[in-house]
C-alpha cells in the first residue's frame, strides 16, 4: 500500500513542508498571526487617528466638537490635512470669550433695568427772548 521512497530522497523533511496528508501546520500558524497583525493594526490605527479627539475631549465643547468632525471628514475623505488640522486645534487652548461677554450683557442688562434715580425738578425756562438764561439753566442742571 505505501510506496517505498526513492533512494533519492531527504529521510528527514523540514517543518515547513506539508506532511501527505495535505494539512499545513506553517499555513495555519500565519494565518492566525496575518488576523491577529491585521486587529492589531487597525486598532493602533484607529487610537492614532481618534488622537486629536481623546485631546481636544477635555477642552470646551465647541472645540471638542469641531476636532471631531475635523476626524470624521480626514477618516471619510482620506485628507489627512483636516486630521493635522483637527489635532493642531485639539492643542490649542482657546480663551473663553463667552464668560466676559456673558456677564458683560448681563450687568448691562441690569443696568437697564435699574429705575433712574429722581432728577431735580428742571428750571424754569427764562424769558422767551434771553437765550442765555435758557444756556445758563441747562448748564447749571449738569453741573
Amino acid at each position: 500500500m505505501s510506496e517505498p521512497m526513492h533512494p533519492a530522497a531527504p529521510h528527514h523533511l523540514p517543518f515547513f513542508v506539508p506532511a501527505s496528508d495535505g494539512a499545513d501546520v506553517l499555513m495555519v500558524i500565519m494565518g492566525i498571526f496575518l488576523v491577529a497583525a491585521i486587529l492589531w493594526a487597525g486598532t493602533l490605527y484607529w487610537k492614532l487617528h481618534s488622537l486629536p479627539e481623546r485631546l481636544a475631549h477635555k477642552s470646551q465643547k465647541l472645540q471638542f466638537e469641531i476636532v471631531a468632525v475635523l476626524g470624521l471628514i480626514s477618516l471619510f475623505t482620506h485628507m489627512h490635512v483636516f486630521w493635522v488640522a483637527g489635532l493642531l486645534l485639539a492643542m490649542i487652548d482657546l480663551p473663553d470669550f463667552s464668560t466676559p461677554l456673558r456677564t458683560i450683557a448681563g450687568s448691562v442688562e441690569r443696568i437697564a433695568d435699574a429705575t433712574p434715580v429722581a432728577s431735580e425738578p428742571a428750571s424754569e425756562p427764562g424769558p422767551a427772548g434771553d437765550p442765555g438764561a435758557e444756556l445758563a439753566s441747562k448748564v447749571q442742571g449738569h453741573a
